[in-house]
């Protein structure tokens, strides 16, 4: 017998955005829902005439109230089930996909994302591969009742490419399901423990038991390896360097001098690591420093002036109510980096704020080059690696936005 799921009846019209795909479904276009209905369950969502749109996982008391995972053009029935075969057809499709990127059994690369949520049609889903081991986040209740079911498929996809799966979701559920179930991040499958990884033959150290996210900002690869054709000879600051992937890259490629800031002394120590990793491998050159210090405060304390200036910041800005605030602190911090430029220098500047959108970051990037009063063009407009897919219809998976600048 066909699973049957509840059904959650949406308002006159409200099911044009899924007819395009759109993969969230918003609280206000819900015309009835099911009695009872539990929080993370799975639904079908139904136009309000009964026509079957899509399945997902419901939330209850959210803006998002349904994360879709399959629309109703992908299936010739209303029944879809989420079972172990569909999660071994979608981790299998990611997994595809990286194979086709070349990024399994890659001889110099072994750290990429395997699984970019709505990218790969997984909403609210993230697993991040470290050569050998599966890191998973869930960002909903939903996609964290699947872990288990996940964790097999996986196991089933990748076969003996597969060391370990940990479960890195107390961090990333919301705080009303943290505070009832208490979740402990751990191994829930095989073991291992955090290690050196290889990005584009440079190594580095990934803690992804203690690290920020999944331990390692994947997203930035193809940009690190921008930035090392620009920098040979040249004085570079990594602003908000975490574990100094930036830095790496520079000092790799012939930087003079690097410069590493970043509040967190933890994130100190692992930049200082990664750079006696790259140390251990090859002769360098170059001088690095790092500091453990506000980059607000250095930048307005320092009397260097740098020829590459990387700004690659914390989200500034998760909710809409806070994005007047965050271009701002985008903008004061873009003026300083600018002043301090030498004439010539790149800023590569980046936001991962999702409610800063690609325009509204390139105007705040003018706005900043017109406080700064120097000639400023554009060189690049940087994104996220193609492991990192999005969607066409879900356009606030595009997080990453970047320009490098050249300013004069």
């Amino acid at each position: 017998m066909p699973q049957q799921y509840p059904i959650i009846y949406l308002k006159a019209k409200k099911e044009i955005a899924l007819t395009r795909q759109h993969p969230w479904v918003f609280s206000g276009a819900i015309k009835r829902l099911p009695t009872p209905i539990r929080d993370g369950e799975v639904v079908q969502v139904h136009s309000h005439n009964g026509r079957y749109l899509a399945t997902g996982h419901y939330q209850a008391n959210k803006s998002i109230a349904v994360r879709i995972c399959s629309f109703a053009l992908h299936t010739q029935s209303q029944t879809v089930e989420i079972d172990a075969q569909f999660w071994q057809q979608k981790i299998g499709d990611a997994y595809r996909f990286r194979l086709q990127l070349g990024l399994f059994d890659c001889v110099h690369t072994n750290a990429f994302r395997l699984v970019n949520a709505e990218g790969d049609g997984l909403p609210s889903l993230i697993i991040d591969f470290y050569d050998g081991v599966a890191v998973l986040q869930a960002h909903t209740l939903g996609m964290y009742n699947e872990r288990m079911a996940i964790a097999q498929a996986l196991q089933k996809v990748l076969g003996n490419k597969l060391r370990a799966i940990y479960d890195k979701s107390a961090e990333t559920l919301p705080k009303m399901y943290r505070e009832r179930l208490m979740p402990q991040n751990g191994y829930i499958y095989g073991n291992a423990s955090p290690s050196s990884v290889l990005e584009n033959n440079y190594n580095f150290w990934v803690d992804w038991e203690t690290g920020q996210k999944t331990g390692f900002f994947i997203v930035q690869r193809d940009n690190r390896q921008l930035l090392g054709k620009y920098v040979k000879g040249k004085k570079v600051l990594n602003a908000f360097c975490y574990s100094g992937g930036f830095s790496v890259y520079a000092l790799g490629a012939g930087a003079s001098l690097v410069h590493s800031i970043d509040s967190s002394k933890k994130a100190i120590a692992w930049t200082d690591k990664n750079v006696r990793l790259l140390q251990d491998k090859q002769i360098i050159n170059g001088i690095h420093k790092s500091f453990v210090m506000d980059v607000m405060c250095f930048l307005q304390e320092t009397s260097t002036t740098y020829d590459v200036l990387l700004i690659d910041p914390p989200a500034y800005a998760k909710h809409v109510k806070n994005r007047h605030k965050a271009v701002q602190g985008y903008k004061r911090l873009n003026v300083k980096a600018m002043q301090m430029l030498n004439k010539g220098g790149l800023l590569f500047t980046f936001s991962c704020s999702g409610v800063v959108n690609r325009r509204l970051f390139y105007d705040t990037i003018v706005a900043a080059a017109i406080e700064a009063k120097r000639q400023v063009r554009v060189l690049h407009h940087l994104s996220q690696p193609p492991c990192h897919p999005t969607s066409i219809y879900h356009p606030e998976g595009a997080y990453l936005k970047g320009l490098v600048v050249q300013v004069f």
